[in-house]
This record gives structure tokens, sequence and C-alpha cells, in this order.
């Protein structure tokens, strides 16, 4: 059967490689021999073991993650992480976080039910347009972590330099940029990701922690689930898994192995986001929202004079086979998500859409 499919520009869940989706496909009904799809097979059995131990061991080389970190394959999204990290590393009750958008202020919010949270910098006075200068945070002695959230989705800003925590633990929810680029896993503390944005299938987080921060004196409260500690002593077999998502996330560790590895992904992603953003800032009708040094090459919000022109946009795009390029309902505008699944060619292509649109509406 022929078919079209869509350059998707959403912010998650999103695009993923062809490839993988093929050989996904390929082994629907029948995986390896085993007479069942994994949808259906025991997280018990061997077969899905070797599924979860190649998954692993993957992402453990594409991130070369020393072996002090222990890598968790949790289920739920960021809405449990923000509670799983203050429930699990809140020693002291104190905890620091930088407000640069939308999910770190959810991560605040959730953070501050199980003890004292300080927002130390934030960049709300100008809309989240930028990072703020983070080099001379008033960190506070006790203080138990720093949260940042390193790629925010919605306000498209990411860190280049991370934050200087004066030796403090550095907690980075790296959802919408993980495998994007090189990352020095020793310079965190803890890093998750929901995976439904660059790597699977929604409904898991990623989770790579430092074993130091395993703890068994959690406070009473805590479900057993929501303990980081329970997950590395079970090998994430505690219960029963997100079969279906390791298995997919696995999949997509493996291709980005085979396509050369993070430092290719981060050439692919900064070639495709200039041919966005330079669009955007010669652009007499289009204007991209964030500063230039602070522009996320994962997530790109731009917008046009007005809101019905934005919607205006947003029909023409669709019917044109650009999905998703509404900007999310809390900011408004216009966003493309253009993860590492997304082709130069969909971002070419929709250049070409816009200045085509700009032409016809001077």
């Amino acid at each position: 059967m022929q078919y079209q499919r869509s350059f998707n520009f959403s912010a998650g869940p999103a695009m993923m490689p062809e490839a993988v989706l093929e050989e996904i496909r390929d082994e629907m009904m029948n995986y390896r021999g085993s007479g069942m799809c994994v949808m259906e097979m025991s997280h018990r059995s061997k077969v899905f073991q070797q599924i979860v131990e190649e998954a692993e061991a993957d992402l453990r080389a594409l991130m070369q993650i020393p072996d002090n970190y222990r890598v968790l394959f949790v289920q739920g999204g960021g809405t449990v992480q923000f509670a799983m990290v203050a429930m699990n590393l809140m020693k002291n009750g104190k905890a620091c976080y930088v407000e640069t958008g939308a999910w770190s202020k959810k991560a605040i919010a959730e953070a501050k039910k199980y003890g004292e949270v300080q927002v130390i910098a934030s960049s709300a006075d100008k809309n989240f347009s930028y990072i703020p200068d983070c080099s001379d945070l008033p960190i506070p002695e006790d203080c138990d972590y720093v949260y940042i959230c390193e790629n925010e989705t919605i306000h498209g800003v990411t860190w280049n330099t991370l934050p200087n925590t004066k030796g403090h633990v550095l907690v980075s929810d790296q959802s919408s940029m993980f495998l994007s680029r090189p990352c020095n896993v020793s310079d965190y503390g803890l890093i998750w990701a929901g995976v439904q944005k660059n790597i699977g299938p929604a409904g898991m987080a990623v989770v790579i922690i430092r074993e130091d921060l395993l703890r068994d004196d959690l406070n009473a409260y805590v479900p057993t689930y929501m303990n980081y500690k329970v997950h590395a002593d079970n090998d994430s077999m505690y219960n029963t898994p997100n079969c279906w998502s390791i298995y997919c996330c696995g999949k997509v560790f493996r291709y980005l192995r085979n396509l050369g590895g993070l430092e290719e992904m981060q050439r692919r992603n900064e070639e495709k986001a200039k041919v966005l953003y330079d669009f955007l800032d010669t652009s007499s009708l289009f204007r991209a929202a964030v500063v230039p040094a602070d522009r996320s090459v994962m997530n790109v919000p731009f917008v046009t004079p007005s809101k019905e022109l934005d919607a205006e946009v947003v029909a023409a795009a669709k019917a044109a086979g650009f999905d998703n390029l509404k900007g999310h309902k809390s900011v408004g505008g216009l966003r493309a998500s253009i993860y590492n699944a997304m082709p130069k060619e969909g971002v070419e292509a929709l250049v070409s859409f816009l200045k085509d649109f700009e032409a016809t509406h001077q």
C-alpha cells in the first residue's frame, strides 16, 4: 500500500526514525523467532532480558556512561520525575531550581510539596526567552541539589554552559534534547528524560543516577515504586516495566550508534536548525522568539505579527502536509520541533512553505 508520511513537527509524542519503525514493523508478529510480539512476552523471559540488556549497553556506549552511574527505565514521564527527584534527593529538605520556562516551573511547583525550594535564577522577566547567567549562583551550603531543565520544550531555550553549582549535585531534565549532542555524564548527579520527545513512544523515562545518590533512608511516605534504589536494585524489573517502550528505545539507541553516535547527531541537528533559524532571522513576516545565544536546536518557537495570522499558518501548513506547528496553548504562536528523527529535507520543505506563505501575505 502506498502512503505519504507527514513531516511531523510535534513536540511529543514525536517522529521516530523510519528505519527503526520499519524494523519494528518487521518484528511485530514474530520477534526473532520467538513466535510472539514484544508486547506479548513476559518481562521475565530470557528473550526480553536480552532486549533490556542490549538497550542499556547501547545507551551506555552512546553516552559513555561511567560505571558508577545506574541506568533506570521508569514508567511514567516528566510529571512522575518532578516528584521522584525531590522525594529521593531532598536529604536536608532544601533544593535550588533555575526557572527557565514552563517545565522548570512545573518541576518547582511539584518539589515544593516535599521541601523548601529556592529559585536562584529566572528568565521570567523576558518571557523565558534566554538562559540567565548562572556563573555565581546564591546556593545555600545545605542545598541538596541544583535543578535545571536543560532544554525547555515550550519556550525553546537551551543551556550551552551548565550552571556553576559550587560542588552541589546537578540534576537535569534532558527530555527534549536527550541524545541530540554529546553529554559528559560526570558533570551531573542525575539526568532524566521522558522518552516520547526524542527517542521513543510515550510512557517511560530514562534515569541516569550516580550510585551514591541511591538511598535506603527515604521518608516513609515515599511509595516503593518512587524509590530510585528499588529500581536500581532490581535492574528496572521491580514490577512489569514499560516493555514496549524499552524495546523501541533500544532500537533507537542502536540506530544512533550505527549513524555515528552523538557527535554525528549534533552535526546533523545544528545543520538543519540553521536552515530554519537563518530563514526566521531574515524574514519580514516570521520572528524567532529566543535570543540567538540560547536557541534550542530541538524546539523552535516563532511568531507572526498576530494570533490570527499564526492560526492561518497552522491551517495552511496542515493542508500542505506539515503537522503540529501550533505553539503550546500556554504561549501561543508557532513551534517546530525538529528532533533527531526529523530529516533535514523536512526542515527545508517547511522553510520553502513558509517562504511561499510570506510571499502571498506581504
